[in-house]
């Protein structure tokens, strides 16, 4: 597993502004419909929650490739602090500590990534989808309030998991 740092961090927090900016309909629109507007973030919530579910150190090909991605977007934050805006580069800012997929919560894991493949080919919400799980594989292991996301979705996963190939057995 890769661990993060304040360039990957960076490169994560600026996807989210980013698309939280884009998506910001305005204080009106927003109190005369609230549940349209919120409705439109699913598709970059529902994906960001995939992308820190497989670095938690998920392994084989999709953990490699959020290893690879998170690997990139630490170069990627590293380089733009440092020649940006004169910052220094490398500091790990990951938490000590996470909680691991089970079998059956990295089994779930698998199902989630052919349907979110599948999401990402057929839905008008595509670039969303992958923006979502960029941003979630480059926060999922910060030491930040993303970072406490991990450990419930980790959690909820592997009871999911064991819930549903329980039942199965």
């Amino acid at each position: 597993m890769n661990i993060v740092t304040i360039g990957g961090v960076t490169v994560g927090l600026g996807i989210l502004v980013h698309y939280v900016t884009g998506w910001w309909p305005g204080t009106k629109p927003l109190r005369k419909d609230p549940v349209k507007h919120a409705a439109a973030l699913l598709p970059f919530l529902v994906s960001w929650a995939y992308g820190v579910l497989t670095i938690l150190g998920v392994g084989g090909l999709i953990g490699w490739i959020a290893d690879t991605t998170l690997w990139i977007s630490n170069w990627l934050g590293d380089v733009a602090l440092v020649w940006g805006v004169g910052g220094q580069a490398g500091q790990n800012v990951a938490r000590v500590t996470y909680l691991p997929l089970t079998q059956t919560g990295g089994a779930l894991v698998l199902i989630f990534t052919v349907g979110l493949v599948a999401a990402v080919k057929k839905s008008r919400h595509g670039a969303d989808i992958k923006r979502g799980a960029w941003c979630g594989i480059c926060l999922g292991t910060s030491a930040g309030v993303a970072g406490f996301a991990a450990v419930p979705l980790a959690q909820a996963v592997n009871w999911l998991g064991g819930t549903v190939y329980g039942a199965l057995a």
